[in-house]
């Protein structure tokens, strides 16, 4: 029976375990003589979970880029309720959305140290949510608008990906 135990366990533990870059399917015939991954996220998701998710997806997208050698430029224009997740100070919210909205941050903040990303803040939603600009984290760039910027990205070639 013990045996049964550990030879279930290690299939548990097989079948959660991440799947390698080695693992996963090519992406060539889409990024055949792509060199630039650009792409500009319009995030305006509220629901704290399923962002977590969603941004989680982003990072991994990151990874698959690269991994494909293709070097990534992402902006991740984030307007909306979600400006009430990227403060420096979040003891406001409710208790029950703090882990989603820690992994949101966990996920941003690593995301905010790779080469190639930039995260703005949108200071209307700021403004219409009540958040001052000065609150939003110093490695997030407040920008005037996040509409402009997905106009202006979009004109300089960026993919523009909503996650609403």
């Amino acid at each position: 029976m013990k045996r049964l135990i550990l030879v279930v366990a290690a299939l548990v533990m097989f079948a959660a375990a991440p799947v390698h870059a080695a693992d996963k399917p090519s992406d060539a015939a889409a990024l055949k003589g792509v060199k630039t991954g650009r792409v500009v996220w319009d995030i305006s998701m509220a629901n704290p979970e399923s962002l977590a998710l969603f941004l989680s997806v982003v990072r991994e997208t990151y990874d698959d880029l690269a991994r494909q050698n293709v070097k990534p430029e992402m902006v991740l224009a984030i307007h909306g309720v979600p400006v009430k997740y990227v403060r420096a100070n979040r003891d406001d919210l409710p208790l029950e959305t703090g882990a989603a909205v820690d992994k949101i941050n966990d996920v941003l903040d690593d995301l905010a140290k790779r080469p190639g990303i930039r995260i703005e803040v949108c200071s209307i939603a700021n403004r219409l949510f009540g958040v001052d600009n000065a609150s939003i984290k110093p490695n997030y760039h407040v920008v005037g608008n996040t509409w402009v910027s997905l106009i202006g990205y979009q004109a300089q070639g960026y993919a523009v990906v909503p996650i609403n």
